[in-house]
C-alpha cells in the first residue's frame, strides 16, 4: 500500500501540466515578493514593459540556440552575427522602411548562420574553434563598415524613428507569439525538427535509420539563421543603434541568451524547451532588473552574476551525463 501511494505521488510530481502550473505559481510568488521589496515598483506597468521588451530578442536567440544544441552544434559567433544582421536591418530600413528592416536583418542573419553551419559540416573543425575564428572575422567586417568613409554614412546612424515599432510593445509581443507558434511546430511537429534532434542524439544511429545527417545539419543552420535574423530585426528596432565590438567582446551578446537556453534545458524534462525559453527569458531579465533596483553595478557585478548563472545552469544541465561533454 505504501509503495502504491509513493508511485502515485511520484506520477503527480512528474505530471508536466501540474509542474508547469507550479512553475508559473513560483514565478508569480517571487515577482510579488520582488514588488514588495521594491516598494511596489517592480510590477509597475512601465517596469514590466521594460522587462518584456528587453527579453524579446534574446528569446529568439535562445530559440536559435535550442536548434543548434539539438543538432550538437555550439556556435559562439551568433553575437557577431547579430551585429552584422542589425547593420543590414539598419541600412535597408533607413532606405526602404519596414520592408528594408525585415529583409536586411533576416537575409543577413540567415546567410551568415547558414554559412557557419556549412563550414562546420564540410571542414569538420570543432564548432567552438571554428565559431571563435568566425567571430573575429565578423567583428573585423563590422569594424571595416564603421571605419570606411562610404559605408559609415549608412551604418553609423540610428534607425529612423518611423521604423522602430517592431522592437516595441505591442508589435514585438505579436511577433514573439507568432514566432513561438511557428518555432514550436517546426521543433516538435515536423519531420525536420524530429530528425535534427535525432542527429544531435546519435549521428551513427540516425544515419543507419536513413536520416540524411548532412542535410539535417544544413537545415539546422538555415532554421537557426532565420531565427537569428528575426532577433536582429527586433534588436535593432529596440536599441536603435548597434555598437561595434572587437576582440571577441561580441560574445557578451551571447551570455544572457545562453543562460536562457541552458535554464530551459534544465526544465525540458518537465516543460517543452520551446515553451520554457520565453519564461526563462523573463526570469533572467527580471533578476537583472531587480539587481538594478538594488544598485548592483552593471558592467561589473551584474556580469559576474551572469557568468555564475551560465556556469551553474551548464553544470546542472549536465548532471548524469557520463560521456565527454562537448
Amino acid at each position: 500500500m505504501h509503495e502504491k501511494l509513493s508511485v502515485s505521488k511520484n506520477k503527480r510530481h512528474q505530471n508536466p501540466v501540474l509542474f508547469f502550473i507550479f512553475f508559473i505559481a513560483v514565478i508569480a510568488a517571487v515577482a510579488i515578493l520582488a514588488n514588495l521589496l521594491t516598494n511596489r515598483t517592480f510590477l509597475d506597468i512601465l517596469n514590466v514593459k521594460i522587462i518584456v521588451s528587453n527579453s524579446v530578442y534574446p528569446t529568439f536567440i535562445a530559440w536559435g540556440l535550442c536548434f543548434l544544441f539539438a543538432c550538437g552544434y555550439y556556435d559562439l559567433s551568433l553575437g557577431s552575427v547579430v551585429i552584422l544582421a542589425s547593420y543590414g536591418a539598419n541600412v535597408l530600413g533607413n532606405l526602404y522602411g519596414y520592408p528594408g528592416v525585415v529583409i536586411g536583418g533576416v537575409v543577413a542573419g540567415t546567410f551568415l548562420v547558414f554559412l557557419n553551419s556549412s563550414i562546420f559540416v564540410f571542414t569538420k573543425v570543432p564548432t567552438w574553434i571554428a565559431s571563435l575564428c568566425l567571430t573575429l572575422v565578423y567583428e573585423a567586417i563590422a569594424i571595416f563598415l564603421r571605419a570606411n568613409k562610404v559605408t559609415r554614412l549608412y551604418v553609423d546612424v540610428e534607425l529612423n524613428r518611423d521604423y522602430r515599432a517592431i522592437g516595441n510593445v505591442p508589435v514585438n509581443l505579436i511577433l514573439l507569439v507568432a514566432g513561438f507558434i511557428i518555432i514550436y511546430i517546426v521543433y516538435n511537429r515536423t519531420t525536420i525538427g524530429l530528425n535534427i534532434r535525432a542527429v544531435g542524439g546519435n549521428k551513427d544511429v540516425s544515419r543507419a535509420l536513413g536520416v540524411n545527417t548532412l542535410k539535417m545539419s544544413l537545415w539546422t543552420g538555415l532554421i537557426c539563421g532565420l531565427i537569428i535574423g528575426v532577433a536582429s530585426v527586433v534588436q535593432q528596432s529596440h536599441n536603435v543603434k548597434t555598437p561595434v565590438m572587437t576582440a571577441l567582446t561580441s560574445l557578451q551578446l551571447m551570455f544572457k541568451p545562453l543562460a536562457i537556453a541552458l535554464l530551459a534545458q534544465i526544465l525540458q524534462k518537465r516543460i517543452n524547451i520551446i515553451i520554457a525559453v520565453p519564461f526563462c527569458s523573463l526570469i533572467i531579465y527580471g533578476v537583472f532588473n531587480l539587481m538594478t533596483f538594488f544598485h548592483v553595478p552593471s558592467g561589473t557585478l551584474q556580469e559576474v552574476f551572469l557568468c555564475v548563472f551560465v556556469a551553474a545552469f551548464g553544470i546542472i544541465g549536465q548532471r548524469g551525463v557520463k560521456e565527454v561533454v562537448k
